[in-house]
C-alpha cells in the first residue's frame, strides 16, 4: 500500500526555487523545476576506486533504488551499490509555526553512507553535487553565468548567477527566475568548485570520508531573490531579509541550528502521518504528506511597506495570476489548521487592489496581478471574465475562518467597509447568479449554479457570524436568518426529487459536487437543515468512476481539492475512504509525472491541467473538519 508518486519533492520554496524528480528512481532522468524545464541536479558516490550516480544523469553506473519516500517536510531515498547503502534526505523545513524558518530559503541535502558488508577501513568514499547553469536563467545558455566562492565558520558555499541581472523583469506562468544568485554549500570540511562540463557551467561541492563505518555528509541549496514582488509599483524584500540582509549570514544561521531545526520537521512529519491516517487513513495520509510542501511552496511570502504580511499565491499551469481568490479558497484547510494568519496574509493583496481607484465593481475581484508583478487583476475591466458571486463569497468565507482559527478580528475590522459591500451583493445577487464563471472556471460559464449559490448563502452567512464577533448580535441574526430563508428557497429549487442536487436550477437531473456546504458545519452555523445532505452525499458514491467521482455531470473531470471538500461532509470514515481511494490510485497511475495536478480524468488518471497548485492544501480539509477551527490542541497530539 506505497503510493507511486507521480514527481517528487527535492528543493520547495517559491514558485522559482522548486525542484522535482519525474521517477520512481531519483538516477534515471533529469530533475527539473515544477514547469518540467530541466535544471540538473546531479549526484556522485565515490567508494575507492568505483564511482557511481545516485542522483540525475550522469553516465556513471546508477546505483539501485531501494525506497523512496516522501514526508511533510522531507524526501529520503534509500540506495545501493555492492558495498554501500546512501541515505539520501532532501529537507525544506516549511514549518508553518514558525515563520522565520518557513521564510529561509534553504534546502538542506544530507548524505548517510554505510557499509554494506566489512569494508577495510581506509576505503576512501566521496560524496559530490553538482547544479546547472539552469537554476538561475530562464532556460540554459540564455546569458553567461558567473559565480565565487563564500565561507562562513560552519560551510563553504559556491555561487551562481546569470550576469544580466534584471530584477523581476518580467510575469509569466511557464518561466523561471533569472536573477538572484543560487548558493550551493557544504559544511565544513568540505570542498567546492566551478566546473565547465560539456553540458555547461556547474558548481560542485563535495565531502570525503571513509565507509569502514557510517559516513555524513550535510549539503545546502539556497537562493538569492534579492526581490520577492513588485506589489503596486514597490519591489518588497522576501520576508527573510528581516532576519538577515546576507545569504552568507543566513547558511551559517541554517548550518549551526540544523539539528534542532531537523527535529522539529522530523516531529510534524510523524504528527501528520499519524493524525492524516486516524481520520482518514493511510492513504489519505499519504496523499497529505505528497501535497504539504508543494501546497506552501506555490507562494512566495514578504511583508508590505506598513509591515503587513504577504502570502502571495501564484496560479500555476494556468495563467500565473498572482494572490488569487478562488486559487487560496481551496487551499485554505492547510493553513487554517496551522498558520491562520497566512490565510489574512493571502488576502491583503485583493483588498489592497479593490480599495484602489482602479477596481470599479461592487463585487471582489478576482486577482491582484501575474506573478510575480502585482499591479492589477490581470483581466483588468473585463466583466465577462470576472467571477462576482464567487470572489465575494470566497473573501467573506476566508475572513470568517480565519477570524474563527486565529481569534483576531483586526483583519476584517480594517476591512469591514468592503466586507459589508460584498456580503449585500451576495444578499442581492447570489441565491440565483445570473450567468457567469465560478472557481471552476474551466468549465465555462453558467447561470443559476447550484454550487455557486450554496458559496453565495454561506457567504452571507460568514458576514452573520462576523456581525456576532462585532456583539451585533441583532444585526447577525437578521442576517444568519437570511441565510436561512436563502437555503429553503434552494433546497425547493435545487431537488432532483431523489433526495440528490442538480448542477443548476433549470436543469433536472443533473448533479454536482456541493463542495461549499462544507462551511456550514465548520463554522457551526445550522444554515441547511443537516439532513438534507445524506441522500445527496451518497450518490457520489454511487457516482464513483474508476479514479473518483467527476465534478459535475458535463464532463469527466475532476478536482481532487473539492473531492476531499466533499468527502469530509461524510460522517462514517468508511465513506470518506471510499471517496479517497479513487484519489489515491490516480495520484500512482497518472502517466503525466509532474507536481501532483488537482485536475485529472476519472476515466483514466490523465492530468487535464494544472499542476504544481496551492490549492491542494484543500486535500488537508478532513483533518479541519475533524479538529474544527477552535481546537488548536489537536495538531499537538
Amino acid at each position: 500500500m506505497k503510493l507511486r508518486y507521480p514527481s517528487v519533492p527535492l528543493i520547495t520554496h517559491t514558485p522559482y526555487f522548486s525542484v522535482w524528480s519525474p521517477a520512481d528512481t531519483p538516477n534515471h532522468t533529469d530533475t527539473c523545476h515544477w514547469t518540467g524545464k530541466p535544471q540538473p541536479i546531479t549526484g556522485t558516490l565515490r567508494v575507492g576506486s568505483r564511482e557511481y550516480c545516485f542522483l540525475g544523469q550522469t553516465g556513471l553506473p546508477s546505483m539501485h533504488t531501494v525506497s523512496v519516500e516522501v514526508m511533510a517536510c522531507s524526501t529520503v531515498y534509500v540506495l545501493e551499490s555492492p558495498e554501500v547503502r546512501l541515505r539520501l534526505t532532501f529537507t525544506s523545513p516549511l514549518l508553518l509555526d514558525d515563520l522565520k524558518i518557513l521564510a529561509r530559503p534553504v534546502t538542506y541535502i544530507t548524505a548517510e553512507v554505510s557499509p554494506r558488508f566489512k569494508l577495510p577501513a581506509d576505503l576512501p568514499v566521496t560524496i559530490s553535487l553538482s547544479v546547472g547553469e539552469a537554476i538561475c536563467l530562464d532556460y540554459p545558455g540564455q546569458s553567461p553565468v558567473t559565480g565565487k566562492v563564500v565561507s562562513g565558520e560552519s560551510f563553504t558555499a559556491v555561487t551562481m548567477s546569470n550576469t544580466e541581472q534584471k530584477v523581476l523583469n518580467r510575469s509569466g506562468d511557464d518561466v523561471r527566475i533569472d536573477w538572484g544568485t543560487f548558493y550551493l554549500a557544504v559544511e565544513s570540511g568540505g570542498e567546492v568548485s566551478w566546473r565547465d562540463t560539456e553540458a555547461g557551467p556547474a558548481v560542485c561541492a563535495e565531502k570525503s570520508g571513509f565507509c569502514g563505518e557510517t559516513f555524513s555528509a550535510l549539503f545546502a541549496a539556497a537562493y538569492d531573490e534579492v526581490k520577492a514582488i513588485e506589489y503596486f509599483g514597490q519591489n518588497l524584500d522576501p520576508l527573510w531579509r528581516e532576519e538577515t540582509p546576507s545569504m552568507t549570514e543566513l547558511l551559517e544561521r541554517s548550518f549551526q541550528e540544523y539539528t534542532g531545526i531537523m527535529e522539529c520537521c522530523q516531529r510534524f512529519d510523524r504528527e501528520l502521518e499519524h493524525n492524516g491516517a486516524r481520520v482518514g487513513g493511510q492513504k489519505y495520509s499519504q496523499l497529505l504528506q505528497l501535497v504539504y510542501r508543494q501546497a506552501i511552496a506555490a507562494h512566495t511570502i514578504c511583508r508590505d511597506k506598513d509591515g503587513h504580511l504577504l502570502f502571495i499565491s501564484k496560479e500555476c499551469f494556468s495563467n500565473g495570476c498572482a494572490a488569487t481568490a478562488d486559487v487560496s479558497y481551496p487551499s485554505t484547510p492547510l493553513f487554517l489548521l496551522y498558520s491562520p494568519q497566512l490565510v489574512f496574509a493571502m488576502m491583503r493583496p485583493l483588498m489592497r487592489y479593490a480599495q484602489s481607484p482602479d477596481w470599479k465593481f461592487d463585487f471582489a475581484p478576482h486577482d491582484a496581478g501575474t506573478f510575480p508583478l502585482l499591479n492589477g487583476q490581470a483581466y483588468g475591466d473585463k466583466l465577462e471574465s470576472q467571477m462576482p458571486v464567487e470572489e465575494c463569497g470566497n473573501i467573506l468565507l476566508m475572513t470568517a475562518a480565519a477570524t474563527a482559527a486565529s481569534g483576531d478580528d483586526s483583519f476584517a475590522e480594517e476591512y469591514w467597509q468592503m466586507l459589508s459591500k460584498w456580503a449585500g451583493y451576495l444578499r442581492e445577487k447570489g441565491l440565483d447568479p445570473e450567468n457567469q464563471l465560478c472557481t471552476d472556471d474551466f468549465a465555462g460559464h453558467l447561470a443559476h449554479n447550484c454550487n455557486l449559490s450554496v458559496k453565495a448563502i454561506m457567504g452571507v452567512a460568514a458576514y452573520g457570524f462576523l456581525l456576532s464577533r462585532r456583539n451585533e448580535e441583532q444585526a447577525s441574526g437578521e442576517w444568519l436568518q437570511a441565510a436561512r430563508d436563502m437555503a429553503k428557497i434552494w433546497v425547493e429549487k435545487a431537488a432532483n426529487g431523489d433526495g440528490s442536487y442538480r448542477l443548476a436550477f433549470d436543469r433536472p437531473g443533473t448533479y454536482s459536487l456541493k463542495y461549499n456546504a462544507i462551511w456550514d458545519r465548520l463554522l457551526g452555523l445550522s444554515i441547511f437543515p443537516e439532513d438534507i445532505w445524506e441522500n445527496e452525499l451518497s450518490s457520489y458514491l454511487d457516482r464513483m468512476g474508476s479514479y473518483g467521482m467527476p465534478l459535475d455531470n458535463r464532463a469527466s473531470y475532476t478536482k481532487s481539492d473539492w473531492l476531499i471538500w466533499a468527502a469530509s461532509m461524510m460522517k462514517r470514515q468508511e465513506d470518506f475512504e471510499a471517496m479517497v481511494e479513487p484519489l489515491w490510485i490516480a495520484c500512482g497511475n497518472t502517466p503525466q509525472r509532474v507536481p501532483f495536478t488537482d485536475w485529472y480524468d476519472t476515466k483514466d488518471a490523465w492530468q487535464i491541467g494544472f499542476q504544481n497548485r496551492t490549492v491542494q492544501g484543500g486535500l488537508f480539509m478532513r483533518l479541519l473538519t475533524e479538529r474544527g477551527l477552535n481546537d488548536h490542541s489537536f495538531c499537538a497530539r
